[in-house]
């Protein structure tokens, strides 16, 4: 099993790496794909959607390979725990399947695309229980930690070197989350979902989030991220000075600049202006002095990853 930088994560040197933009919006509005409970993981049900998949990750791996960056493949199963399983109608022995084979893509990729200038970390994506913009029913970290550890162990014996965390909207769970992976000995990343106001959709300040975490969990997480907000929503959220920022590793943006209540209700994709965005996290860049993971979230696709990298790139 290839683990080659579960011990050593390569962006922790504080090179750029990276990562992909909006999976599932790209799937659904760009390729006309149906992903029943925005589940992704649900493609790989049958070989044209597997053949779908393997496109999308292609198309960023790519990029980073000519560009001789690295690159986070975050795997496909931000939707795949029981609870969405259940929806749709998967055992936890099919759940486990789906998850280790992507893992099991993302090894694929990275043997074609991989060189010593270009170095790919393959990461377990874990999604939130419930919605990625509401809490709604609140865990405890206690239950978090019981409910997320059985995909997260898959991903261990699949061969991720990481576990992500995305679109976290309240402290528990991202406690719970984190100590999963530790006693699974998995690095973590966490990465926060802010409203346009900067704060979790609890209301709480992303510095007291990151501030909670840190401290129930003995600094659990290897970074922050931070995902599905548009950089004018939490620009005027960092102090100068300010160590906790220092936490904040990685960003996965929103193309569009409208409320997560607005882009529920959208009949169409808003993919915003890539330029405008990738000038956005260079400005983000020069607050945020340990930012080296970048990619995108709803409504980004390449484009934007390629802006992102002209303007932040070496």
């Amino acid at each position: 099993m290839d683990t080659r930088y579960r011990h050593a994560l390569p962006q922790m040197t504080g090179d750029m790496f990276l990562t992909d933009g909006g999976i599932e919006t790209t799937l659904i509005f760009h390729e006309g794909l149906d992903l029943p409970h925005f589940a992704a993981f649900d493609l790989m049900k049958t070989d044209s959607g597997r053949q779908a998949l393997e496109r999308y990750f292609r198309t960023y791996a790519e990029i980073a390979h000519k560009r001789d960056v690295g690159f986070v493949l975050e795997s496909a199963t931000w939707r795949a725990s029981q609870d969405w399983g259940d929806r749709l109608g998967y055992s936890a022995r099919d759940m486990a399947a789906f998850n280790r084979q992507a893992i099991a893509m993302l090894h694929g990729i990275r043997a074609d695309f991989e060189t010593p200038k270009s170095r790919f970390v393959i990461s377990g994506c874990v999604g939130p229980r419930g919605d990625g913009y509401d809490p709604g029913e609140m865990m405890t970290a206690y239950d978090a930690e019981a409910y997320h550890r059985a995909q997260i162990e898959t991903f261990c014996d699949a061969g991720a070197d990481m576990v992500t965390a995305i679109t976290m909207t309240y402290v528990e769970e991202a406690v719970g989350v984190t100590r999963a992976a530790l006693a699974a000995g998995m690095p973590v990343v966490i990465s926060f979902t802010l409203e346009t106001d900067g704060c979790l959709p609890t209301g709480q300040s992303l510095r007291e989030a990151i501030e909670a975490v840190d401290r129930e969990t003995g600094n659990g997480p290897v970074y922050y991220m931070i995902n599905c907000a548009h950089p004018t929503h939490f620009e005027g959220a960092f102090g100068d000075g300010e160590r906790w920022i220092e936490r904040i590793g990685g960003l996965r943006a929103n193309a569009s600049r409208m409320s997560h209540a607005e882009l529920d209700e959208a009949d169409e994709l808003d993919d915003g202006d890539p330029v405008e965005l990738g000038g956005q996290y260079r400005d983000l860049k020069t607050m945020l002095p340990n930012l080296v993971v970048m990619g995108g979230c709803c409504g980004t696709d390449h484009r934007h990853v390629e802006a992102i990298y002209t303007a932040c790139g070496p």
